[in-house]
């Protein structure tokens, strides 16, 4: 029975007929569904936000970098969304891009993978292949997703088939795409390896196949891991080097001539994303279930957590200087978003620092191109609606002082320092910016 299964799934997706079945159409699902679309797979994508689906069906886009041709190209395509979740029966292959946040204790959140697996589990049927995208950490698939799944009543590897395949989206980076950045993937059994994987070959250029879900669990917790840790490492010493009068940018601009035994990792206001400032968390809190802490994670999360409150500090000293209290100056955020040339906020520092400088009197409002009003976010239900403020030689100069935390490629830093009379720079980002330096903190 398997063998006739199997064969049947593989040869739907060799003639691309295959229904593509997405749940999750943001940052990572829906570039996802676009990439399927384009190679001709029918792709039905499932959201809970009514809005996103109304949107999608009108033809319209809501993330930056997909613009509102290739949503109608996709729909062109076959491709369709809803917000109803009995119609997951209708796709071959289900692959889950949801969100996995903490908690406040700092413990995995697995709300949105348990009820998107409880939705497949009560249509599913023989044949289908169900791969999970969302970070999470090791053994989720064997241990949370499997046992959900199997109460439909049919056997894992023989009826359906389960994987784990990272996603590894880097929005904004015009040099790699979901198409062309290598997939890893792990299958419960030889043939939901294979089945998940040749899925996937029709799409992306390089599929790197490992031997389990673990594995390819544990691959994506190691990457954010790491730049974690080699970011606190570079934030922690620009802490240092600041006290010591060294330039950390210039610093790490020396040490990356080294052709060899050096990456880059640069400092910034605090991390945002949601992958860097979450996923190490994982690993620390089910290292915890095996009797193990993992001291290096835990140590890179308290310096980054820090960084926010560093940057408020400078600048209230960087006001002070200029002979002013930070309680009632006028501060502008520029930059919102959590990395340049996007538009998703999620755990960007600039919500840290915007609260900490409301506490502390300040008069604060914001500019980003990409991100015209805030949206209410999880962690911030306090902070009020805001929307971006526009830049004009008189906005600037009627600020006491201008923080970049977001180095967006759109700003004319020279410009901007031109006509601001005290420029705080957590980036960067007038590196070039040779008139008026005085003006300039760097922090």
């Amino acid at each position: 029975m398997s063998a006739s299964v199997s064969q049947t799934f593989a040869a739907r997706i060799r003639d691309r007929q295959a229904v593509i079945g997405i749940i999750g159409l943001g940052y990572v699902g829906l570039p996802l569904a676009r990439g399927f679309a384009t190679k001709g797979f029918p792709v039905l994508g499932f959201d809970v936000d009514p809005v996103k689906v109304e949107k999608l069906s009108r033809g319209e886009s809501y993330i930056g970098h997909i613009d509102a041709e290739a949503i109608k190209q996709m729909r062109q395509n076959k491709f369709a969304a809803t917000t109803d979740f009995s119609r997951l029966k209708e796709a071959d292959a289900i692959i889950i891009c949801v969100p996995t946040p903490l908690t406040d204790a700092r413990e995995p959140d697995l709300t949105y993978i348990v009820n998107s697996v409880k939705a497949i589990a009560a249509t599913l049927r023989k044949g289908q292949l169900v791969v999970l995208e969302s970070t999470t950490y090791p053994r989720t698939t064997r241990d949370v997703v499997l046992p959900i799944l199997n109460e439909a009543g049919l056997k894992a590897g023989e009826d359906f088939f389960l994987a784990f395949s990272p996603e590894r989206e880097d929005p904004g980076n015009a040099h790699f795409s979901t198409t062309t950045i290598p997939k890893v993937v792990g299958g419960l059994d030889p043939t939901s390896l294979e089945l998940a994987a040749s899925m996937y070959r029709q799409v992306i250029v390089n599929v790197v196949e490992v031997s389990a879900p673990e594995v390819a669990e544990a691959c994506k917790i190691l990457e954010n891991t790491y730049r974690a840790i080699n970011i606190a490492l570079v934030n922690e010493l620009k802490v240092l080097y600041d006290r010591m009068s060294i330039d950390v940018w210039e610093v790490i601009d020396a040490a990356k001539t080294k052709p060899f035994g050096f990456q880059a990792f640069y400092p910034g206001p605090g991390l945002g994303g949601h992958c860097i400032p979450i996923d190490p968390f994982y690993l620390t809190w089910i290292a915890r279930k095996y009797g193990l802490n993992t001291r290096f994670i835990e140590l890179a999360g308290e310096v980054n957590t820090a960084m926010p409150a560093y940057v408020v500090s400078k600048v209230a000293d960087a006001l002070n200087d200029a002979g002013k209290p930070v309680k009632g100056s006028k501060v502008l955020l520029l930059g919102m978003a959590y990395k340049k040339d996007i538009d998703d906020p999620r755990e960007s520092p600039g919500f840290e620092l915007l609260d900490l400088l409301l506490k502390k009197g300040a008069k604060v409002d914001y500019n980003d191109p990409h991100i015209p009003t805030l949206p209410k976010m999880r962690h911030w239900p306090h902070l009020k609606a805001m929307e971006s403020v526009a830049l004009t030689p008189e906005s600037l100069a009627s600020f006491d002082c201008v923080l970049i935390a977001t180095d967006h490629t759109a700003y004319d830093y020279s410009w901007i320092v031109e006509h601001s009379p005290l420029v705080v720079d957590t980036r960067n980002a007038t590196k070039k910016v040779a008139a008026g330096r005085e003006k300039v903190v760097k922090a």
